[in-house]
């Protein structure tokens, strides 16, 4: 786990690009500051288990800050920078932080800064903000300055730490997610995360990772600590554009990258000319997860790139694992992944039975190691639990069925079914149908409130580019009409100019417009 060997063995290697100014932090330079903020937070009074905030942009410090924590015994938590400054307070204080470092490039710093003058260690990163903004900051400390006053000598003992990262929030407030005990210490090699990317995908000390997704986020912090840990070299996008992309893996050589499938369809929908004119050939693996990925868009972007996309199906709680390659993908579109690699699904109905194969369920995972926790949130934590089994099977609410072999397919979250007369509907398989469709840039289907038959389905739909909204809604129709089932085909569509969706892909489907109140 502990990247420091690889500063002994090569200090002048990159650990960190940042692809839009290719400024570099070497792992001679991850190693030194890491250890200086650690220090730091040592001559303070931390000690394990103590937290700590960390609020930027993509950026170098916010990987320095894993890195002081993880070596330091702290939890850290990476506050989503695209948030409220009233949200982002929300989390500083709901974390119980007592540090925050806050970059004073984000467009509302100040007004973060001023929600969180009870944090008792306060370190901003950049300038002090003109006039009236920058006033919020007074009295506190400046970053490069408290890393040039720590010590840079390496304690005997460096407790292991972790994050504590937030739920995205998309069905309410988000919650903090304490992971199960970690008592190793951070020189130890045999850390289960890392041992199991380090197998499934091949990271080592020759691996160059495209981090195109917020750091906040939960796959992209931890793999680029699992890509720091075998010595390989990170570089990290500020924002995704599918375009900038394409020429990064060229560039760059990129042998590993993480996506979600919104970043897929974008880039499907270059001009043939422009997807074709990058050489994509260094990518050995191209991992999605985060959200359902199209059928079609998983089998368009395994004919691009090769049988190099591979899919796991996760969470930021980390309660359990499935996993699936190209082939197996091909051969079971909609699938992602079977069990047994961390944890054993069981699918199960209403009262917690056992449901057999090819019947949708809640899908718990029955966990392999200490199960985590919503932080200060007991009875959150509590409904996660398995009725009978609530000491080891735990679900994020998340909807599916395994086939005969253990399989795993997703259909919703329990908060998004639609019933219509009595009938599940899956948002997602209507969304599915409609993802590649060329005059469509996204969409997001709901249930509207029906006096007959309860409810039905109704879609939002941002077109593409230069499309225009006339006739739009009966070819969308005509188009589900060979694809899905009639009662399945949206009541009514509305058209909206951007769909709320968080950084990392995900539909925030509460901020959508009440259906009931717009006209059909």
């Amino acid at each position: 786990m502990y990247p420091g060997k690889w500063a002994v063995k090569n200090p002048d290697k990159p650990a960190l690009i940042m692809a839009d100014t290719e400024a570099v932090l070497t792992f001679g330079e991850l190693e030194d500051r890491s250890l200086r903020l650690a220090n730091h937070l040592r001559s303070i009074g931390f000690e394990k288990g103590d937290h700590i905030a960390v609020m930027a942009e993509n950026r170098f410090e916010i990987v320095e800050a894993l890195w002081a924590a993880l070596r330091t015994g702290v939890i850290i938590t990476v506050v989503n920078s695209h948030l409220t400054a009233a949200e982002s307070a929300y989390i500083v204080d709901d974390c119980d932080a007592r540090a925050l470092l806050l970059s004073t490039r984000l467009e509302k710093s100040s007004e973060v800064a001023a929600g969180c003058q009870q944090v008792e260690n306060r370190i901003r990163i950049d300038a002090v903000p003109d006039g009236e903004a920058g006033e919020v900051f007074a009295g506190w400390d400046e970053y490069e300055a408290v890393l040039a006053a720590a010590s840079a000598i390496r304690p005997e003992v460096e407790p292991r730490g972790d994050d504590m990262l937030y739920s995205s929030g998309t069905t309410g407030r988000p919650k903090g997610i304490l992971p199960g005990a970690t008592e190793l210490l951070i020189e130890d090699e045999d850390v289960a995360l890392i041992s199991l990317f380090r197998a499934l995908y091949g990271f080592d000390d020759e691996t160059i990772y495209l981090s195109p997704a917020p750091l906040y986020h939960a796959a992209p912090l931890r793999f680029v600590m699992t890509t720091h840990s075998q010595g390989g070299t990170v570089v990290v996008m500020p924002r995704f554009d599918a375009e900038e992309a394409l020429g990064l893996i060229e560039k760059h050589r990129v042998t590993h990258s993480q996506w979600v499938p919104t970043m897929f369809i974008r880039m499907l929908k270059l001009p043939e000319e422009i997807r074709c004119s990058f050489d994509v050939s260094s990518l050995k693996v191209a991992i999605h997860a985060a959200a359902p990925c199209p059928p079609e868009v998983k089998r368009a972007m395994i004919e691009w790139w090769g049988p190099v996309v591979y899919e796991y199906y996760a969470a930021t709680e980390s309660n359990g694992l499935t996993i699936i390659n190209s082939q197996q993908a091909l051969e079971r579109p909609g699938s992602v992944g079977r069990d047994g690699v961390k944890g054993v699904v069981h699918i199960c109905g209403p009262d917690g039975e056992e449901l057999p194969a090819g019947e949708v369920g809640v899908i718990y995972f029955e966990a392999t190691s200490a199960l985590f926790e919503y932080y200060k949130d007991p009875s959150k934590t509590a409904a996660s639990r398995h009725p009978n089994h609530p000491d080891t099977w735990a679900t994020t609410g998340d909807m599916g069925y395994l086939d005969e072999d253990r399989f795993l397919y997703i259909v919703e979250r329990t908060t998004g079914l639609i019933i219509v007369g009595g009938v599940n509907i899956y948002p997602q398989e209507i969304e599915n149908a409609l993802a590649l469709r060329p005059s469509i840039a996204d969409v997001a289907v709901v249930g509207k409130t029906d006096d007959e038959l309860g409810q039905v389905p109704v879609a939002f739909v941002q077109l593409a580019d230069g499309v225009a909204e006339a006739g739009q809604a009966e070819e969308i129709r005509s188009w589900l009409s060979d694809r899905l089932a009639r009662f399945k085909i949206p009541r009514e569509i509305y058209f909206v100019p951007e769909l709320p969706r968080t950084p990392t892909g995900k539909l925030i489907k509460r901020n959508l417009p009440d259906p009931a109140t717009l006209a059909g």
